[in-house]
């Protein structure tokens, strides 16, 4: 037999000795428990409502200051993101081996150079090119009369 058949008699097409033997396959059961059950589900549900239904009940009834409220709903915002990560997208330091949780890191991280430089950019980029765009003085433009 050559060094590509295994005892049994067939071949792979493949060289046997690179970590996909037979006993590396996923069993069903762990392909699974990968998913999430009922439980998960329903606790990931129930937690989107509430953090939907908190921020919600403080906009309609003005619990808070205006600023307040705003930094409050992006705080809620930020732990539904993650309550959807982890009972909805199944998104853990264990699935796929740690890779899955990596790439969510590393897109955040490059979502926030991209969001913050952008915004820097065009503020600067505003304050620097619309310099006579101030509010003292003439009106530029008339501008500030059409209000």
């Amino acid at each position: 037999m050559s060094g590509s058949n295994h005892a049994h008699g067939h071949s792979h097409g493949h060289d046997s000795g690179h970590g996909h033997g037979h006993g590396d396959h996923v069993s069903h059961d762990d392909h699974m428990e990968a998913h999430g059950s009922l439980k998960d589900y329903s606790i990931g549900f129930i937690l989107a409502v509430i953090l939907t239904a908190i921020p919600f009940w403080l906009v309609m009834t003005h619990q808070l200051a205006p600023g307040t409220t705003k930094l409050v709903i992006i705080g809620f915002a930020a732990v539904q993101f993650v309550v959807h990560m982890v009972y909805f997208l199944h998104m853990n330091s264990k699935s796929e081996g740690g890779w899955n949780m990596m790439a969510m890191l590393l897109t955040i991280i490059l979502l926030f150079i991209v969001l913050t430089g952008s915004i820097w950019v065009m503020y600067h980029m505003n304050a620097n090119m619309m310099p006579n765009m101030s509010n003292e003085g003439s009106s530029v433009h008339g501008m500030h009369d059409m209000q």
